[in-house]
């Protein structure tokens, strides 16, 4: 499959869009591949490329661009998904407004999730059906990029059953890992003083695990949008305004703090670019 990388603003991007309107692709059941796009649109704010993805996603449905992926950095910023019961915010708009954080309600699958500058966030707009892949198959393809990756980056993360996403196991004493949930639920009760909810029985408090790679996506008319964010390097502290994915108690990570190392995000974008070839090829 070929690859092109562009490191563009969303300006530059819609360009790119425009200029393949007019490319004739060939099916993939005729023997001949697709090539892939991946477009670094760098530090990008939410809003714009949520309605950059749709215009994509017609596009590709349609047949005028091949599959493309875009990757990028956000503003910070929290998302709602579509499962209502999972989308817990433990501040006010008006107070996360105030720190400069945008809420966006959008219709992805899974609850509540944040971004900010450091995390890696891709959205591939592929046609699943032309790559064979059913969308259970598409979330594990995902998965596996990530730990791909995070394996390059010096971090073992590994799946959940039932937990989309990617996750940290801590080897800590129950006791140590107890307390950390509990910073967790103390720091957000804080938050949420008003409000008491009760104990419930968590993956975390299972497998003393913590959480690095959030995964909400949608298919319509077989093209995905939406996609995949991994904590690089980013101010884990803007997970504590929300309830991750709706999963109480849950810790956040990133490669920084497993590993105490800092990274390019250029250069770890390029890594799953490489990735993302090999998949989706």
């Amino acid at each position: 499959m070929q690859f092109v990388q562009s490191t563009a603003k969303i300006e530059f991007v819609k360009s790119v869009a425009e200029k393949n309107q007019n490319r004739k692709l060939m099916p993939a059941q005729a023997g001949i591949e697709s090539p892939l796009h991946t477009i670094d649109c760098g530090l990008a704010n939410y809003r714009e490329v949520l309605q950059l993805q749709h215009q994509l996603r017609e596009k590709r449905r349609r047949g005028k661009i091949p599959d493309t992926v875009l990757i990028l950095e956000h503003p910070a910023t929290i998302t709602l998904g579509a499962r209502q019961s999972a989308n817990k915010i433990l501040a006010s708009k008006e107070d996360l407004a105030q720190k400069h954080i945008d809420v966006v309600d959008i219709r992805r699958g899974g609850g509540t999730t944040a971004h900010n500058p450091g995390q890696l966030v891709f959205y591939p707009i592929l046609n699943l059906q032309e790559l064979n892949l059913g969308i259970s198959e598409y979330i594990r393809e995902l998965e596996s990029i990530g730990v791909e990756l995070l394996e390059q980056l010096g971090v073992h993360a590994e799946r959940q059953k039932g937990f989309p996403g990617l996750w940290v196991t801590n080897y800590k004493a129950p006791n140590e890992a107890s307390s950390n949930a509990q910073n967790v639920t103390n720091r957000k009760n804080e938050l949420n003083s008003s409000s008491v909810q009760p104990q419930r029985h968590t993956i975390c408090d299972i497998r003393h695990t913590s959480k690095i790679a959030s995964i909400g996506v949608r298919v319509s008319k077989f093209i995905t949008f939406h996609g995949m964010a991994i904590n690089i390097q980013n101010d884990l502290s803007i997970f504590e305004f929300i309830t991750p994915c709706g999963l109480d108690n849950v810790e956040m990570t990133s490669v920084l703090k497993e590993t105490g190392k800092r990274h390019s995000m250029s250069q770890v974008k390029e890594r799953l670019s490489q990735l993302l070839i090999r998949h989706f090829s």
